[in-house]
């Protein structure tokens, strides 16, 4: 009798897929590392700071100064003094006429950075379906292996990473940091505000799934792919006054074609891309965060958020299913 491998891996089973544009992808990948792509071409002459005076200690640099500063540090993946090396060596083989801003600068700047997350991305008359999600992000403590060999030494703090995703292009819309403790559909509101179109749709999980967020979204004409909670229960029944809420038309819907179906009926597996944003962050950046203050890890979300867009621009794959799941 032949044996059979019951136990056959689900990778065998999983679609499959192929990339179209490999040619322009592998050039945008190389890029990244450019430094063209990083410093802009008028740098030299917004390098000092032109501003109003004020009281006090005046700037001597510019922010753009210190946000480029601050975004070869990410890129580059250095330390606050490697950076100011850094700075030097480039300033003097650019030949550029102007001082490099010592490490202690750039870091006492930095929290007071204005970043527009996607402020390179042209909006006007777009209608955007917007993905929300959120990861944490470890600020400190010790890692796995110590944690496991050793148990605990001090207790490790986490930060909630917060992000709104145009669902066609990939690109982050808005950012947050909050504590862990802050619940996600508490953040919606302060997360579309920020978007500077106008939004048709947005999904989020279960945990969006708050009577505060459809209100939001109601009042914003923005529809809902927000997938109701197991057992959850209709709130305005057909012989109700007033309009009908819309998470009641979903709990009808899933329960008339399931679940399953309302989710490909709704596209609400394009929430994938708030998903795929996240894995992206941690591939490039870890999943640390190096600032200690609540206003210099907003400033790090947010040029790392813009970064992350800045590479998204560059280049991004576009696949195709070569093999279906079986």
């Amino acid at each position: 009798m032949q044996k059979t491998n019951k136990h056959r891996p689900k990778s065998a089973n999983r679609q499959q897929y192929k990339v179209s544009n490999w040619k322009e992808y592998n050039q945008g990948l190389k890029q990244r590392g450019s430094l063209e792509v990083w410093i802009q071409k008028d740098a030299e002459q917004q390098w000092y700071y032109q501003g109003s005076a004020q009281r006090g200690a005046q700037y001597k640099y510019s922010e753009m100064c210190i946000e480029m500063a601050i975004t070869l540090r990410v890129v580059y993946h250095l330390g606050y003094r490697q950076l100011e090396g850094f700075l030097t060596s480039l300033v003097g083989m650019l030949g550029w006429t102007v001082k490099v801003p010592d490490y202690t600068v750039i870091n006492r700047r930095k929290k007071k950075l204005k970043i527009g997350v996607a402020e390179q991305i042209e909006k006007k008359g777009m209608k955007l379906y917007i993905v929300i999600d959120s990861t944490g992000l470890k600020v400190y403590g010790e890692g796995e292996w110590k944690v496991r060999q050793h148990g605990w030494g001090k207790h490790r703090t986490w930060m909630k990473l917060h992000v709104a995703v145009d669902e066609a292009t990939a690109i982050i819309e808005s950012c947050a940091i909050t504590s862990n403790s802050v619940d996600d559909a508490a953040m919606v509101k302060p997360l579309l505000d920020e978007v500077k179109a106008e939004v048709k749709k947005m999904a989020g999980d279960g945990a969006y799934d708050k009577t505060k967020v459809y209100e939001y979204l109601e009042e914003g004409k923005i529809k809902p792919i927000i997938p109701p909670r197991k057992g959850a229960r209709i709130k305005k029944h057909g012989n109700g006054k007033g309009k009908p809420w819309p998470r009641d038309k979903n709990i009808r819907d899933i329960r008339r074609m399931g679940r399953r179906r309302w989710k490909e009926k709704n596209n609400y597996h394009r929430r994938s891309k708030a998903e795929t944003t996240m894995y992206r962050w941690k591939i490039i950046y870890g999943d640390k965060l190096s600032s200690r203050t609540t206003e210099q890890q907003i400033v790090e979300a947010n040029i790392k958020c813009k970064l992350l867009n800045k590479m998204t621009l560059l280049g991004m794959p576009k696949s195709y299913v070569v093999k279906k799941a079986a």
